[in-house]
């Protein structure tokens, strides 16, 4: 398996390699040369099969001879060790045809963990490998900070520098990254929104040098190993469900919903991908109306979704154009100047045969919130809470049963949870525990200059 760049200036690498680099170095974002396909009849038999074993046959098909089966299987079953939940990704029927695929049994309550707990241990495994060591730069707008620090943590050879953007997260998400007792965790607070914090990551990618001195890489969803361990549940849950379900995704930087593409592309037989935003409607309007324009990102009770920027949408303007990494490098061009991109009619027309988007503001994620737990008696976080709005909109009109993704344990938003229910829902235990942690945090401008300093002055010495 080899690797190529969106943008089609870098040259290709193998699985390992890509996991390492993180970012293409010509500023794009890896894809699989060719995806590799997994037949049906092999995808039917994931429905017998404990969850480690359909992530090893999913993610081995994308990492080609970069590890070993054995090597996969051991790092792949101490990812999911911990989860409290043995089947690691339950699908539970909520009403007829509509589920949920809960995604946040894992030590950080988030979907992020799935991915995240494999990557760090394939990561450390291809960097025994490889030699050196990795500085490890990570723009987070809530989850995927906290998931990547608990991969991380105290691995050697490796120092992690988490940005947040300061004030825009809850105070669970903050506490479970500042409250870290990892000696190469570093937590920088940006004064700014999520996109200046995921500005600031690729402007210090680009700076070629810097990036090669310290070894950086990336683990957030521009890293490709991500989506590969996140399309892994799309496989399981049709598996389960025996025919091609509706996906209701809520998503912000579109790495999650690209995971759902990616499997279709490995042969998944799924109906269709429903994009499901906040007030934060970036994607919503560029699949809908075909202009993909940025402003300022809104604060809402959805945090880890108030994106303007998402960077994953890269990828399915790469697929959608037929792999047209020309146009693509003019069209990120122009977009990062002006903010804005009309997008082609034959890119949109293929995006539209494979996406519906809608979004949701505060009201309407209160209100869905509310409408679960009427019905149902279970309480769903806010993102979530965005993903079950969209899935009504839909509900009796879809070809196929509905399942949305839960990406969240509600504890991680009481604030939201209480506005909406007027109660708190319980914290378990390791969470409550973290809660009177001390905090370990740097507030900074979101300034690229000031990033990079503290990274070369906290940098151990070779």
């Amino acid at each position: 398996m080899r690797y190529l760049s969106t943008r089609g200036l870098a040259p290709p690498r193998s699985f390992a390699e890509m996991l390492l680099a993180g970012l293409a170095p010509d500023g794009g974002l890896y894809l699989p040369e060719t995806w590799p396909q997994i037949a049906p009849e092999e995808i039917a038999r994931f429905i017998a099969k404990p969850y480690a074993e359909a992530a090893c046959a999913v993610i081995g098909a994308l990492a080609g001879d970069s590890f070993s089966e054995a090597e996969l299987a051991e790092d792949i079953a101490a990812a999911y060790a911990g989860f409290d939940d043995a089947r690691i990704v339950p699908l539970v029927e909520i009403a007829p045809g509509l589920y949920l695929l809960e995604l946040f049994h894992g030590p950080t309550l988030a979907f992020k963990d799935i991915a995240l707990q494999v990557l760090g241990r394939l990561f450390a495994r291809a960097l025994r490998k490889r030699g050196g060591r990795a500085t490890v730069l990570v723009a987070t707008s809530g989850d995927t900070g906290s998931a990547a620090i608990a991969a991380l943590g105290d691995l050697a050879d490796i120092e992690v520098f988490v940005l947040h953007p300061h004030g825009r997260v809850s105070e669970v998400q903050r506490r479970q990254m500042t409250g870290a007792p990892y000696r190469n965790v570093h937590n920088i607070a940006v004064e700014g929104s999520f996109d200046d914090c995921q500005g600031i990551v690729k402007a210090l990618f680009a700076e070629t040098e810097f990036a090669r001195a310290v070894s950086l890489t990336a683990v957030n969803s521009i890293n490709f190993a991500r989506l590969a361990a996140q399309a892994v549940y799309y496989f399981t849950a049709a598996a389960q469900l025996g025919g091609a379900p509706v996906f209701v995704v809520p998503t912000g930087n579109f790495g999650d919903v690209f995971a759902g593409e990616g499997a279709m592309r490995m042969g998944l037989a799924a109906e269709q991908l429903v994009v499901a935003t906040n007030a934060n409607d970036i994607l919503a309007r560029a699949l809908n109306e075909g202009v993909y324009a940025s402003g300022r990102a809104q604060p809402t009770l959805s945090p880890s979704m108030d994106i303007q920027v998402a960077s994953n949408f890269e990828r399915a303007l790469f697929e959608a154009s037929r792999r047209n990494g020309a146009w693509l490098r003019e069209a990120m061009a122009q977009f990062a100047q002006t903010n804005s991109l009309t997008l082609p009619a034959g890119v949109r027309a293929a995006l539209a045969g494979r996406y519906a988007a809608f979004s949701a503001d505060d009201e309407e994620t209160l209100a869905a919130i509310r409408r679960v737990h009427a019905e149902t008696g279970r309480v769903i976080d806010p993102h979530t809470a965005v993903g079950m709005a969209a899935a009504y909109n839909l509900y009796g009109h879809s070809k196929g049963p509905l399942v949305v993704l839960a990406t969240a344990h509600p504890a991680k938003f009481p604030l939201a949870i209480r506005e909406a229910l007027g109660l708190i829902p319980e914290p378990p235990p390791g969470l409550r525990k973290l809660l009177s942690a001390p905090e370990k945090m740097t507030v900074m401008r979101p300034d690229k200059g000031l990033v990079r300093r503290f990274i070369e002055a906290t940098m151990p010495p070779l």
